[in-house]
């Protein structure tokens, strides 16, 4: 997939207004589609295990993507409105984290199935690595470790906090398409 492919299906690119920061994120999802054999990022499923137990298939990464971004997006903007001048949030460092946080997503399904990737390292090492590999802040790699609970590690910025809980909702959105009480899935 291209860069042109990439920016498709990711408009939110265009709220990051460093432009070494928006082709970071943009290299960081070509070279991880490059490394996985990936031409259709519209077409890689959101969570593989989750979608096929709950019976929601056509859930897509791009989608929650998409939707983590929307989300913390809002959540900064509304803190930075109502608390600016005592929160020193950086906008950019938000929108890319949350474009980038799932991209070891790739290395970890191929299809619908899951691969050594999400069975033995789990969710989200690999996309620190390709992060890092592109040359990303390190603040964006501590965002992709911190946005889950399958890591020990715990949100140490706001940015990372913000992309976290945008994340979490995120999935409880599509999860709440397959049942009435969040508690159960």
């Amino acid at each position: 997939m291209s860069e042109e492919s990439v920016r498709a299906v990711f408009p939110e690119l265009d709220a990051i207004a460093d432009d070494d920061l928006r082709s970071g994120v943009v290299e960081a999802w070509t070279t991880a589609m490059a490394e996985q054999g990936v031409d259709d990022l519209a077409a890689v499923p959101w969570l593989p295990p989750t979608q096929r137990e709950l019976g929601i298939e056509d859930e897509t990464l791009v989608g929650h993507v998409r939707d983590v971004t929307a989300g913390a997006l809002a959540l900064a903007e509304l803190l930075t409105e109502r608390r600016g001048d005592r929160l020193d949030l950086d906008l950019d460092v938000v929108v890319a984290g949350a474009l980038v946080h799932d991209v070891s997503k790739l290395a970890e399904f191929d299809g619908m199935d899951d691969t050594p990737v999400y069975d033995l390292l789990g969710h989200p090492y690999y996309g620190v690595y390709v992060v890092a590999g592109v040359g990303l802040p390190v603040e964006l790699a501590h965002i992709v470790l911190s946005h889950t609970s399958r890591t020990n590690v715990e949100p140490a910025t706001i940015e990372a906090e913000i992309v976290r809980r945008a994340d979490e909702v995120a999935a409880a959105a599509i999860r709440w398409r397959a049942t009435d009480d969040l508690r159960t899935v």
